[in-house]
Formats: structure tokens, C-alpha cells, sequence
């Protein structure tokens, strides 16, 4: 292993404890996935063409040690960011205001918005870049971004008749799934709004680019496909256009305010684009293995909902009696109970598991390309948490 890899995973265990206790009330982690090994890569899971990990040792400069505290890095940019969006949406009709605020009540991780906050500084950093407009509308579009998401929630809640998000009642519990969905586009609408106060076409194509890829990686979802030798890049696929592009594309998006070139927005991009892969997946493997209590949903939920994740097909190849499972969406009674018990028996949550670190290496590979600055280390750390990440 490269001498950059072996410092910078020591530089992320030593960071970890402080953005543990910086981000406390934000994120609530506890080690899961200690270490991931290399993995030969599934025929088309990462299209980027982005070396290994343990290839850059000579490409890059070894990190400096800044002492970091990600408390401190991002906490003044983010501390108004709730009260930020409650108070673009309060402009409507009463009744509208609650149903929309309902999940800006600031109990999530806010994982969207750090993301996108550390980016833009790190590009910052980079560039010498320190006009205070730029910060400004890097911050609108981490709000958009968390706007964007929460809104997602919104559908993903009324399409699932979803009873709880976050250990409380979700929203269509409480207001129907019709005053929901209005909520929802509510939601975006004033993200797009917010948006064009950026006064940025490029960033403005990149946020819309956002919204129609979520609807498209949920009608993905929805439909599925019936050939099986097509569904480990068709969860891909929809894995990207539901969860990764939002951060590859707002990442992309402060990179723009910034005036970075082609180079350093590609980065930014590919940065988030692995990243979110890798949320995911840990997500995906979460649902497995931990209480609905620590999830803030009913475990096993992706199965009940008939959702093929990559532990469920990684376990099919040596259980082949799942394809039938699958196909018919674990609809039969013992369905669940059967796929859950299988998975269990496979090496499907391994192999879960080492593809996210392959995707954070690959993440890490991305972001290296940026000059060190506390930003960039902040970011290094949180990909490590991320993995390490427990809800």
C-alpha cells in the first residue's frame, strides 16, 4: 500500500474522534465497517476511468497535517441553514407552510450540505478564491441541494405510504398523501426560485439536471427490469440518478461559482458522484444489519418495499433460488423472511461492503487532485466516516 494511502487513513482515524464530537447532534456514527479490501471492480460499476488509490502516491503531494477540526472548517457557513429554508417556504398559504417545513426541523445528518459546503472551500482553497459573493451563492446552492433532497423524501414517503421518517410519523401520515405531494413540489419549486437569484445558467442546467435525474432513477425503481443478467447495472444506474447525482452535481455546481476550470469541475463531480455510490451502499448494506430504531425506518424496509439492493444480488449468485424472489418482488408470504436469511448467508454484505470502499478510494483519488487545505482533509475525513457511518 502507497505511503499517501497508509498516512492519509491514519490522518482519517485520527481526525475521526473530532468530527464525531464537532458534528454530534448532525451525525450519529458508530464504527461499522472498519477496514474494506480491494475489490475486482463489477464489469461496469465505476465508468470513470479513475485510478486505484494505491496508484497516486507519485501523482500527488503527501498531505499536510492542519489539525483539523471540521466543527470549526464548516459550522459558521451551515449554522443558519435550517432557519434559511423554513423561512423560504413560510411565503404561502398557511396551510401549505407546516407540510413543507416538516422535515427541516433540523434532526437529519445535513450530510448534503456539509458535502457541498467543504467542496466550495476546498475549491476556494485551491483557486484563491475568497470573494465573499462566491461564498454567498455556494451557500444557496447547498440550501437548494438539502431542499432538493428533503423534497425527494416528501415523494419517496407518499410513492412507499411510508409511516415514519426519522423515528417520527412521516409527512403523509400526518397530512395525506395529496397535500404531500403538493408540499413536495412546493419544495423544488422554490429550490429552482433560489436558484436563479444565483444568476448562473450553467448552475442553474446542473440543478434542474438534478431534479430530472431523481425522477428518472425512481421511475427506474418503480419499473425494474426483467432480464437479470441487466439488474447490477440497472441498480447502479438508478443508485446514481437517485442519491449520487445530487451531490456529484451540486459539488460540480460551487466548482462553477468558483470559476474552477473544466479539470477541477470534473473532479468535483466525479468526487461526488463516488461518493454518493458509496453512501448508498453502505445505506443499502445498513438495512440489513441494523434496528429500525438506529435507522430511522423499519429495518429490512428495501425488501418489504421489493427492492433488489446490491446485497440481495450479490447474494443471488450463490443462492440462485433468489432470482425467482426478486422477480416477483418478495411479494409471496416468507418472501422477506427468505431473502433476508439468504443474504445473511452469502457474502453479499461483504461484497457490499468492499465496493463502497472501492468507491471511496476512488472518491479519495478525486479529491486529491485539489491543493491540501483543512477543506480538502475535512473531506477526506468525512469519506471515512461516511463508510464508518451508523444512523
Amino acid at each position: 500500500m502507497s505511503g499517501f494511502l497508509s498516512s492519509q487513513r491514519l490522518a482519517l482515524q485520527l481526525a475521526s474522534r473530532h468530527f464525531r464530537e464537532g458534528y454530534s447532534g448532525l451525525f450519529k456514527h458508530q464504527c461499522l465497517l472498519s477496514k474494506h479490501t480491494p475489490l475486482l471492480k463489477h464489469e461496469n460499476q465505476i465508468q470513470t476511468g479513475v485510478p486505484n488509490i494505491t496508484n497516486i502516491a507519485t501523482a500527488v503531494p503527501k498531505t499536510e497535517n492542519f489539525g483539523l477540526r471540521e466543527d470549526v472548517v464548516i459550522r459558521q457557513d451551515l449554522t443558519g441553514l435550517y432557519n434559511g429554508i423554513r423561512e423560504s417556504l413560510s411565503e404561502t398559504q398557511a396551510t401549505l407552510v407546516p407540510i413543507a417545513q416538516y422535515y427541516f426541523d433540523g434532526q437529519g445528518k445535513a450530510i448534503r450540505p456539509v458535502i457541498t459546503m467543504l467542496m466550495a472551500k476546498a475549491i476556494n482553497y485551491h483557486l484563491g478564491e475568497n470573494s465573499r459573493n462566491v461564498v454567498e451563492k455556494q451557500m444557496k446552492i447547498a440550501q437548494i441541494v438539502e431542499m432538493i433532497h428533503t423534497a425527494s423524501l416528501v415523494h419517496d414517503d407518499v410513492v412507499d405510504a411510508a409511516d415514519s421518517r426519522r423515528n417520527k410519523s412521516s409527512v403523509n401520515k400526518v397530512w395525506g398523501q395529496k397535500k404531500s405531494i403538493l408540499a413536495g413540489n412546493y419544495v423544488v419549486g422554490r429550490s429552482i426560485e433560489i436558484c436563479t437569484t444565483i444568476e448562473s445558467h450553467e448552475v442553474l442546467n446542473l440543478i434542474t439536471k438534478i431534479v430530472s435525474e431523481l425522477v428518472s432513477g425512481e421511475l427506474m425503481q418503480l419499473d425494474g427490469t426483467a432480464n437479470k443478467e441487466e439488474w447490477f447495472d440497472h441498480y447502479l444506474e438508478k443508485t446514481f440518478k437517485k442519491t449520487a447525482s445530487l451531490i456529484a452535481n451540486g459539488c460540480q455546481a460551487v466548482s462553477v461559482v468558483a470559476g474552477a476550470s473544466s479539470a477541477t469541475q470534473t473532479s468535483a463531480f466525479q468526487f461526488g458522484r463516488q461518493l454518493g455510490m458509496a453512501f448508498q451502499l453502505v445505506d443499502d448494506l445498513l438495512d440489513f444489519v441494523s434496528t429500525s430504531a438506529q435507522l430511522g425506518k423499519p429495518a429490512a424496509a428495501d425488501l418489504r418495499l421489493g427492492l433488489a439492493t446490491a446485497p440481495v444480488l450479490y447474494a443471488a449468485r450463490k443462492f440462485p433460488e433468489l432470482n425467482a424472489l426478486i422477480l416477483r418482488r418478495f411479494k409471496e408470504t416468507g418472501d422477506v423472511e427468505t431473502a433476508f436469511d439468504l443474504v445473511l448467508r452469502s457474502d453479499g454484505l461483504q461484497r457490499t461492503k468492499e465496493l463502497a470502499g472501492q468507491y471511496c478510494d476512488d472518491a479519495v483519488t478525486q479529491l486529491a487532485q485539489l491543493s491540501p487545505s483543512p477543506y480538502q482533509q475535512a473531506l477526506f475525513t468525512l469519506t471515512h466516516e461516511l463508510l464508518n457511518r451508523m444512523k
